[in-house]
């Protein structure tokens, strides 16, 4: 089974490769739309003490899944609908911090990196965005929609090895978001799906680097069930929706505009 050449370049490393340089300014015009009353910040963990008393009106909406779970299409057709409905959107995720995603991607081609130390770069990737991107448009009232959070890295650490308790704490200074999805998709399906995308399957992704098989095959579809079941844990703690994902697009994507709606809707 042909690995993919770069050994760590899943979706995530080529959108940060593809995307070109536009620094977000820290402060952002307020948002059209009247998303509700300002409310404090809410933390999974110590949070950012300087912000804990922070007010903001707008809201934090996750899309959480696999590589070739229809995420990206799905994050893309969300932010389009509510930009349409007069919402002001900022998008997010993995690896787009101007600073550190160029490290991350270098570091994952490294494969002596140690997975504390990947980690690390990833829990600084998400509190340089969390301070000047994130945090500033949930003030402005935005609509702040993230293609991936801390839970997708939390489950990753676990698969491989890393405390769950030292991974909660690193990332204990997150901002708790008021919608997460997951796109729950079998692994027999994403791995269809990644050889119509791609026709290679990914070094990490499919979990090579711990060891699980020699085929990269078979390495992916353990990986992919163990991931599966890292998020069917945490479901129930950080309050996961879960999507069936194995569907057409177009029937994955009216979920997902419905439970949004009512929410925004119930919001204002």
């Amino acid at each position: 089974m042909e690995a993919n050449d770069s050994q760590g370049f899943d979706d995530d490393d080529r959108e940060a490769v593809g995307r070109p340089y536009s620094p977000q300014p820290r402060q952002l015009n307020a948002a059209p739309s009247p998303d509700g009353a300002n409310r404090k910040l809410r933390f999974y963990g110590h949070g950012m003490p300087y912000l804990k008393h922070l007010e903001v009106k707008g809201h934090l909406i996750v899309i959480e899944g696999p590589d070739a779970s229809g995420r990206s299409t799905h994050t893309q057709r969300i932010q389009a609908k509510l930009e349409a409905d007069g919402h002001a959107v900022l998008g997010t995720g993995l690896k787009r911090s101007e600073l550190i995603s160029e490290g991350i991607i270098e570091a994952k081609g490294n494969l002596g990196v140690g997975k504390r130390t990947l980690s690390l770069f990833y829990a600084a990737d998400f509190a340089d965005q969390l301070e000047n991107k994130i945090i500033p448009a949930l003030e402005a009232g935005y609509v702040v929609l993230a293609d991936r959070y801390i839970y997708t890295l939390i489950a990753r650490n676990n698969v491989r090895g890393i405390e769950r308790r030292w991974s909660r704490s690193l990332f204990g200074f997150t901002i708790i978001p008021d919608l997460i999805f997951y796109l729950d998709v079998k692994p027999e399906e994403l791995v269809h799906r990644v050889f119509q995308k791609n026709s290679i399957l990914d070094y990490y992704e499919s979990g090579m680097d711990i060891g699980l098989s020699d085929d990269m095959y078979k390495s992916f579809l353990i990986y992919q069930s163990r991931m599966a079941k890292e998020f069917e844990k945490m479901k129930k703690t950080f309050g996961l929706q879960f999507i069936d994902g194995n569907g057409p697009i177009e029937q994955v994507d009216a979920d997902l505009q419905a439970r949004i709606d009512a929410f925004l809707n119930r919001t204002r």
